[in-house]
């Protein structure tokens, strides 16, 4: 049954060639309008994501780390009698208004951070030459696909909310999904939003070796019957922000609608086009039918088919997904590509491949062979 089966869809490619096209292209759709959601919001939790936190504390229940607000100075006090504290690190947040060469304003989100060697914000994105350059007065740090945007140059002076400053370099991996990020120093910091530059955002907190994250949090939380700050774990902060930003904003359910919109898409044009190739060849199977072959064989030949044409085609699918990956990288297009979600999508694929065969086989099963034949 297996040489049957190969041999069936080697004399007959041209016609199994649309059902791999089908599964390609689908499977493409996909995996791309996933990749962009969780690249557009995997941009929420940057900071988070990219720093050596392993505690943040901030403003009772904040549902977002873009949306964190002034906290009470003495917010971090248990943190620094706790014995499994090793660190903790300030971090503070501003809006600003910066203006373009042209006059146009455009929204920016003032991050100030510890420029420290061994700071633990952005630990992870910036090197030591690029803390440097945070140290230097005046200096800030933009994402690299952001510099067009500012309508500015490295090197060159910029105003924020009507003081001057300078784009002192370009990271990558900063991007927001709403304006601009922008790193500086909490000096500089204090020079462009004076404000608001002082009231602390969030206390990053980094644990000794041999501490639980989810135990400390319990005890550094706030015991009054009215809580003024909130402990989360770094990893359950990424996902409270990606799961506001995903569920409770427009951009959020919309993008998301699209990616169901394309799934319910991909699986209709895999399903009718496979199905449409096994029902073409309906007078193959109604002749081994005929000779004796048992239905459960017929299923295995189908099943065996379905696996080969849904394999070919997410072979071509990770090609094509390599190439727009390269694309997005080379135009700085906000995408992820965990191997959790081309995993999940190519079991997907496989499995609506081997049940629209098995669905189209159904007709013959429950048909006279020689009617088939006529």
């Amino acid at each position: 049954m297996v040489s049957i089966a190969r041999a069936n869809l080697i004399y007959e490619w041209r016609r199994y060639l649309a059902a791999v096209l089908a599964i390609t292209f689908a499977g493409l759709l996909v995996v791309v309008q996933l990749a962009l959601l969780l690249g557009l919001f995997g941009t929420v939790s940057v900071i988070v994501d990219k720093s050596a936190a392993h505690l943040w504390i901030g403003f009772r229940n904040t549902e977002s780390v873009d949306l964190g607000r002034p906290i009470s100075p003495t917010s971090d006090a248990a943190a620094w009698t706790h014995p499994g504290v090793e660190r903790i690190e300030r971090y503070v947040s501003a809006y600003g208004d910066l203006r373009r060469a042209d006059g146009v304003p455009v929204s920016v989100l003032i991050n100030a951070i510890d420029a420290g060697d061994q700071a633990l914000a952005f630990r992870q994105l910036l090197t030591r030459s690029e803390r440097a350059l945070l140290r230097e007065p005046g200096a800030i740090l933009v994402d690299g696909a952001d510099v067009a945007k500012l309508g500015a140059e490295v090197g060159k002076a910029i105003e924020i909310n009507g003081k001057r400053a300078y784009i002192a370099g370009v990271v990558e991996g900063l991007r927001a999904v709403g304006g601009v990020n922008i790193l500086t120093s909490f000096a500089t910091a204090r020079s462009l939003a004076p404000e608001t530059a002082e009231q602390v955002t969030f206390y990053l907190v980094r644990l000794r070796p041999g501490f639980d994250t989810e135990d400390v949090a319990q005890q550094l939380a706030d015991p009054g019957p009215l809580p003024r700050y909130s402990v989360w774990p770094a990893h359950e902060l990424s996902v409270r922000s990606q799961s506001y930003w995903l569920l409770e904003s427009g951009s959020g359910i919309g993008s998301g609608f699209a990616s169901l919109l394309a799934l319910i898409v991909g699986i209709a044009i895999t399903s009718q086009t496979l199905a449409g190739a096994v029902i073409a060849s309906v007078k193959e199977f109604a002749a081994l039918r005929a000779l004796g072959v048992s239905q459960r064989s017929l299923r295995q030949v189908v099943i065996e088919q379905s696996l080969w044409v849904g394999a070919v085609g997410l072979a071509v699918t990770a090609v094509l997904t390599l190439a727009i990956a390269w694309v997005g990288e080379q135009f700085r297009i906000a995408m992820d590509f965990p191997w959790w979600m081309l995993a999940t999508v190519a079991c997907l694929m496989a499995g609506i491949a081997v049940l629209s065969g098995l669905l189209a086989l159904r007709p013959l099963l429950n048909a006279e062979p020689a009617s088939l034949l006529r």
